[in-house]
């Protein structure tokens, strides 16, 4: 195989992982078949073989994919400390963030079908999970950082938790309202004294 192909193959992958984590977070793991996936990338459903084992295979990837890019553009663009985690924080809790699904948190659009999900996948997103959480306890306890890491696992719960029922809602003003409540209560939850 020559270099120019290989090149090739690995960005057309990448193309694949990129887009299915887009469509797997607009329409969710169950209602996003190999064939659509697919078309997103632009490649016929016969040629995915050549990329993937089994469409298990891609969710992982793509989960994997989709956290490791919420950790690099947006976490780990912040600034350093406290106030960083509330640039991350506000960030989140925004109209735009929430109304954007397939480029907005894979944490708030799959976290309940990754529950169900296949082992691979769970592991996938909980190191990617680990990864940030590691981040943001790094940010709120720099002397001694896993002492923070539990606390950091329930503002991470509670950002998703709120972000999900905000989607969920269709009373527009009572879901902005709803956001505009989590950043207080994420806010109290970093500034609440840590209970070892």
């Amino acid at each position: 195989m020559s270099r120019y192909t290989k090149e090739h193959k690995q960005e057309t992958r990448q193309r694949i992982i990129a887009t299915a984590g887009r469509r797997l977070k607009r329409n969710g793991i169950d209602g996003s078949g190999v064939a659509t996936l697919m078309k997103d990338a632009g490649l016929t459903n016969g040629t995915f073989y050549a990329y993937f084992a089994s469409k298990d295979q891609l969710v992982a990837t793509a989960v994997a994919d989709q956290m490791r890019a919420q950790h690099a553009n947006i976490v780990a663009q912040a600034a350093p400390g406290r106030a960083g985690l509330e640039q991350i924080i506000r960030w989140y809790f925004s109209p735009e963030q929430r109304d954007t699904i397939e480029d907005g948190c894979p944490n708030a659009a799959l976290l309940d079908e990754i529950a169900r999900a296949t082992d691979p996948t769970r592991q996938a997103y909980t190191d990617g999970a680990l990864v940030l959480i590691d981040d943001f306890a790094a940010r709120l306890a720099p002397l001694d950082p896993p002492s923070a890491r539990v606390k950091s696992l329930s503002l991470l719960g509670m950002m998703a938790g709120t972000l999900q029922l905000s989607r969920a809602l269709t009373d527009r003003q009572l879901a902005d309202e709803l956001l505009e409540q989590g950043i207080r209560n994420a806010l109290a939850l970093l500034d609440a004294e840590q209970h070892n």
